[in-house]
C-alpha cells in the first residue's frame, strides 16, 4: 500500500462536487487530444481498455465508439457518476491511483487524460497503471506541459494581479515526488516505471472558448485554480474577475470568443514482454 499525500487528499477536496461545473468549464478543453490518446494507446475493437482519472467520461465515450470494452475510473463519485451516465456499456469504477481495484494484466491498454497532473506519487501512479496492463499492452498519457502556454495561463495572471498568492491549505507536490513537465521529464518516468518503446509528443492548439465559460470553472471553484480563486470570499473573488476581464481582451476575437493557445504533452509506452 502507498500512502496518500496532502497533495492527494487536496486534490479530492479540489474536485469533490464539481462534475457539473467543470463539464460546463474545462471539459471540452480536455477533451481535445483524447482521439490521439487512444491512437498512441493502440484502443482498437475488442480491447480491453482502462480510462483512469476518466472526469466525466469523455475519453471513455470515445473509446467506446471504438468497439472497445472500457472500465472508467475516477477518484470522486460525482464524475464516477457522470462518466457511467455518458458512456453506458462502460464500467464505472470509484479508485484513486497508485492503488487500482484490479488484477495484474487485466488491461490491454491504458490512457490517463491529464490524470498524472492529480496526484501526488507520479511514479507510483505509473508503476501501477503498469500493473494492470498486459505484457505487450500500451499506456498512453497525456500532461500539462510546462511552462504554461499563454491559454493556459490567464487564470494565474488573474490572481496574480489582484493579489492574491497561493492558500497555504493547498499543498504543492514534494520535490521529491515531482518530475519534470517537459517531454525529457515525462520520457524519464515512463522509461523509469520500465515501459518499452517511450516516446513523447507535444501537442499545441487554440481552444475557443467564451470569457463567461471560462470564467465558470474557476468561479465555482473548480480545480487548483478554482479553489484559489474562491479561497479568500466573494470580494476577492470578484477583483480576480474584473483583471480576468482585462487581461482576456489580448486573447478575444472579433466575434467576442476567447482563443486561448494551450500546449501539453502526449506519452505513450508498451509494457514490455509479448509484442
Amino acid at each position: 500500500m502507498v500512502p496518500g499525500t496532502p497533495f492527494d487528499a487536496s486534490e479530492r477536496r479540489a474536485w469533490a462536487n464539481s462534475a457539473d461545473a467543470y463539464e460546463a468549464s474545462f471539459a471540452r478543453l480536455c477533451a481535445h487530444p483524447i482521439p490521439r490518446l487512444l491512437d498512441a494507446a493502440g484502443v482498437r475493437a475488442g480491447a480491453r481498455v482502462l480510462d483512469v482519472g476518466t472526469g466525466t467520461g469523455s475519453a471513455a465515450v470515445a473509446a467506446g465508439a471504438r468497439g472497445a470494452r472500457v472500465t472508467a475510473v475516477d477518484a470522486d463519485p460525482g464524475m464516477a457518476r457522470r462518466a457511467a451516465h455518458a458512456a453506458p456499456d462502460a464500467c464505472a469504477v470509484i479508485a484513486a491511483l497508485p492503488q487500482l481495484p484490479f488484477s495484474d494484466g487485466q488491461f490491454d491498454a491504458v490512457v490517463g487524460n491529464f490524470v498524472l497532473n492529480h496526484v501526488g506519487r507520479p511514479r507510483a501512479a505509473l508503476d501501477e497503471l503498469r500493473r494492470v496492463t498486459r505484457p505487450g499492452g500500451r499506456i498512453a498519457l497525456t500532461l500539462w506541459a510546462a511552462p504554461a502556454a499563454p491559454g493556459q495561463a490567464l487564470l494565474g495572471r488573474a490572481v496574480q494581479a489582484a493579489g492574491v498568492t497561493r492558500p497555504p491549505d493547498l499543498p504543492a507536490l514534494a520535490p521529491e515526488d515531482d518530475f519534470p513537465r517537459t517531454e525529457d521529464g515525462l520520457l524519464g518516468l515512463l522509461r523509469g516505471a520500465g515501459l518499452a518503446d517511450a516516446a513523447c509528443l507535444p501537442l499545441s492548439w487554440d481552444h475557443r472558448t467564451t470569457p463567461q465559460e471560462w470564467w465558470r470553472g474557476p468561479a465555482a471553484g473548480v480545480a487548483t485554480i478554482g479553489r484559489i480563486v474562491i479561497s479568500r470570499g466573494p470580494a476577492v473573488t470578484e477583483r480576480i474577475r474584473r483583471q480576468f476581464a482585462v487581461l482576456a481582451e489580448e486573447f478575444t476575437d472579433r466575434d467576442g470568443s476567447l482563443v486561448l493557445p494551450h500546449a501539453a504533452l502526449l506519452a505513450s509506452g508498451r509494457v514490455a514482454g509479448a509484442a
